[in-house]
């Protein structure tokens, strides 16, 4: 059953989706140009950017074989984040790994301005906005 109120902001367990969607819709430019600066890092391999919320928010890659390997252990419940993975166009959208409370969270977006346009416009080092984006997180408790 999907619910579209807030009462998961009484539900402890799963409070910090709730928080990482806010940090993500506050900003998206941000993530949008942190996730095309780190895919152009990548380049052509299959790393996926992921938010670890433990023991203080911060960026981690992501790669497939881990990914594909917890899905193994979860019998395949996260099977459709792996196809959206393989899916989706990075010069379009963002896709993020969310990681907090033994729980996984896909966090896919189709910002206004393309993730390419964002990086251009943001003209700041990558680790500068990182560590800028890394801050912001830790003030909001995720």
């Amino acid at each position: 059953m999907i619910q579209f109120n807030n009462s998961q902001l009484n539900d402890v367990e799963n409070q910090w989706r709730y928080k990482l969607d806010q940090f993500v819709e506050e900003n998206q430019e941000l993530l949008a140009a942190a996730f095309w600066g780190l895919h152009q890092e990548w380049g052509d391999t299959k790393e996926t950017l992921g938010i670890d919320l433990k023991p203080t928010p911060h960026f981690v890659c992501c790669s497939r074989e881990s990914l594909e390997t917890l899905n193994k252990k979860v019998n395949r419940k996260i099977q459709e984040i792996l196809g959206i993975l393989d899916g989706y166009d990075p010069n379009e959208e963002v896709a993020i790994i969310g990681i907090g409370n033994g729980q996984v969270k896909l966090i896919y977006f189709k910002p206004e301005v393309p993730p390419p346009e964002c990086f251009k416009q943001i003209n700041q080092d990558l680790d500068s906005l990182i560590a800028q984006l890394e801050q912001k997180m830790a003030q909001i408790s995720l």
